[in-house]
């Protein structure tokens, strides 16, 4: 690791004044990241990129239950300044082996002027990537919980600016809902959007709004805070928080004590909508690895034993048959779904007793004869009816699992926020990795506790069963949007391929795309725990089988070499020496060439899959050689796709 911390005066802060100022601008380590800090008439931030700016003056502060609000009459007591720049090794390697921690940090102090003389602090980051900043909280004069009622942060943006907005329309919520793209103005007091927000401010200038690090603290949406002030041209968007169960949205969010570290707000920039989905700026803000051994957290492809036909089929021949899958393709996992324990969310419902069709030991020695192992599915509330996981976590680790996807939390309250941490810290003790379902965004906490390895919370291939939601063009949004918090498990690889005019809803589950773009999912979409999602008959033997034989799930690079949310995406991924390329297209067909200047010097081979026009389930498959001078000219399929693995010429 190389680290270089500098402490001091540092050139990327200037000062308005000597001591104590009111007027502060940080700038990013390449210089074209600006935050400007202004205590002069309450306390406000402004960011700009590339000259260009973001986010126009914008307030900070809170209010509280049976407390004034704070924010409008502070003053800097102390500042203290530093630069970092180290590299890290992530235990799960998402998108880079290795990745760049540079910022520079300003933390202020503050005190009220008057009244309760209450503190409160503010540490902004800049970095070439992004900007980023967090409050630190302290415990009340009257002894007993602080109640937080709203967080008084903003973000002031052109209201014509173009956004992609998940609107929840409530904070109990799986968070499955599409990206619709619309101008800022059409984000009112009662919208509830979720994160990531990604902005257009231009087609040289993109934010995406998000959060990191959310550690007993409520999730963050968006809404909008309309004013009076004749401006049409700006909109204030306003922090809402999750309330507490039992409290409605203008009631207590969070309550603390002692000191309270909020989440890092986060503001993703770039010159274009890809360079963000390479950012690492999330897993930055996040600690340090927390588990001092982690040689059993191993990424990898999952069969699954019963999303294509919709109907639940718990017995030993199924099982065996989706081990013989994941066996056959060389997968790692087989997850065991709902009803292995029987009925689920009943009082009765136990977790460490498979229904008795089942025998577990035999299940779990097929496996590992076949070089599989088992992940087992929960429902959230029979995870934690009278702690049952800390009964049954351990018996899942003598019987081998790996891992556990628990499901229908919904929620991301303060009180869920720690209930997540509280799971996810005890399944590392029992060496079992966590995929949460019905789950909120994720926030970077694979880098604390890399155990947990992916989540859902995405609009995902589940739905193609019982919607037509499912399309291609939010299929090329995704990666724009809900995957630049982290890993998403979208669970892809729905081979019953049709047109769209030709979908229907139903058993067998169709999907309304061409095999190859089902395919590309696969490089496209980060997911360290890839769940595959149809059946065995519908890939073994059958085109585009041999892509997914050995697919890795985790990358040494990621290079995204083209696309627009909604329209289309070109990503490439390097694993050891091999590159991997997926394109997705929306229901344009479309013609593009690819060229091939991110490999480096050298001679390839290239084996790429691609569309049979009008032909949904079809594809070909061709090699040729290539360097990096090569250009590659594609002709994608109306929701079509293309494929590609590059190995270098020994």
């Amino acid at each position: 690791m190389n680290i270089k911390i500098c402490y001091g005066l540092i050139t990327a802060i200037s000062f308005a004044a000597p001591s104590f100022a009111q007027t502060f601008k940080l700038i990013s380590p390449d210089e074209k990241k600006v935050v400007e800090i202004s205590n002069t008439n309450g306390l406000r931030y402004t960011v700009s990129s590339d000259g260009l700016t973001i986010i126009h003056p914008s307030s900070l502060g809170f209010e509280f239950k049976d407390e004034p609000s704070i924010g409008t009459d502070l003053t800097v007591t102390d500042h203290v300044e530093h630069s970092v720049n180290q590299t890290w090794v992530p235990v799960v390697k998402t998108k880079h082996s290795t990745i760049a921690n540079r910022y520079n940090e300003l933390e202020l102090s503050l005190v009220e002027k008057s009244g309760q003389m209450r503190r409160m602090n503010v540490c902004f980051r800049a970095y070439d990537d992004g900007v980023a900043f967090r409050y630190e909280l302290f415990g009340a004069d009257k002894i007993g919980d602080r109640q937080l009622v709203k967080e008084l942060t903003s973000f002031n943006l052109p209201a014509n600016a173009k956004a992609w907005v998940a609107d929840y329309g409530s904070y109990t919520t799986s968070q499955e809902t599409e990206f619709q793209p619309k101008n800022l103005n059409h984000i009112t007091e009662k919208t509830i959007a979720g994160l990531p927000l990604l902005i257009e401010l231009d087609r040289r200038h993109y934010a995406a709004i998000t959060e990191a690090n959310i550690d007993n603290y409520p999730g963050l949406y968006i809404g909008s805070l309309k004013t009076d002030t004749g401006a049409t041209d700006k909109i204030d968007l306003v922090t809402k928080l999750s309330p507490l169960p039992g409290e409605n949205e203008n009631g207590v969010k969070a309550r603390f004590t002692n000191n309270q570290l909020t989440p890092w707000r986060v503001i993703m920039l770039g010159g274009s909508p890809g360079k963000l989905i390479e950012s690492e700026l999330i897993q930055n803000l996040n600690p340090p690895c927390a588990l001092k051994e982690t040689t059993w957290i191993k990424p990898g492809m999952s069969a699954w034993d019963n999303w294509w036909s919709g109907d639940v089929k718990m017995d030993m021949p199924t099982i065996k048959k989706y081990i013989d899958l994941a066996s056959a393709q060389h997968w790692p996992y087989m997850l065991i779904d709902w009803q292995w324990y029987g009925p689920f969310n009943k009082p009765e419902a136990d977790i460490t007793k498979p229904v008795p069709q089942l025998n577990m030991p035999e299940i779990l020695a097929y496996a590992k004869a076949k070089k599989v192992k088992c992940w087992l599915w929960l429902y959230s509330s029979d995870v934690n009816r009278n702690d049952n996981f800390e009964k049954a976590f351990p018996i899942y680790e003598r019987w081998g699992i790996a891992g556990v996807k628990i499901d229908f939390m919904d929620r991301d309250d303060q009180q869920m926020v720690n209930w997540y941490r509280r799971i996810i810290k005890a399944a590392a003790q029992y060496h079992l990795m966590v995929d949460f379902h019905g789950a909120f965004k994720p926030d970077g906490i694979e880098r604390t506790y890399p155990n947990m390895i992916t989540r859902e919370g995405v609009l995902g291939e589940e739905y193609s069963k019982f919607s037509t939601r499912i399309t291609a063009g939010h299929n090329t949004t995704l990666p724009f949007t809900r995957m630049l918090a982290g890993p998403m498990d979208y669970t892809p690889g729905g081979f019953l391929n049709v047109k769209k005019e030709a979908f229907k809803k139903g058993n067998p589950t169709e999907v309304m795309n061409s095999r190859c773009a089902e395919l590309a999912k696969f490089v496209i979409y980060e997911s360290p725990f890839t769940v595959y999602c149809d059946a065995p008959e519908h890939i073994l033997g059958q085109p585009g089988a041999d892509f997914l034989n050995h697919i890795p799930t985790v990358w040494d690079d990621t290079k995204v070499l083209g696309g627009y949310p909604g329209q289309y995406i070109i990503i490439a991924k390097r694993s050891g020496n091999d590159w991997y390329i997926g394109i997705m297209t929306n229901d344009t067909e479309r013609k593009l060439q690819l060229k091939m200047d991110f490999l480096p010097s050298g001679k390839y081979t290239l084996s790429s899959w691609a569309d049979v026009l009008s032909s949904p389930q079809s594809l070909t498959r061709s090699e040729k050689k290539v360097t990096a001078s090569s250009v590659i000219n594609i002709h994608l399929d109306t929701a079509g796709g293309w494929v590609a693995k590059i190995t270098p010429n020994n």
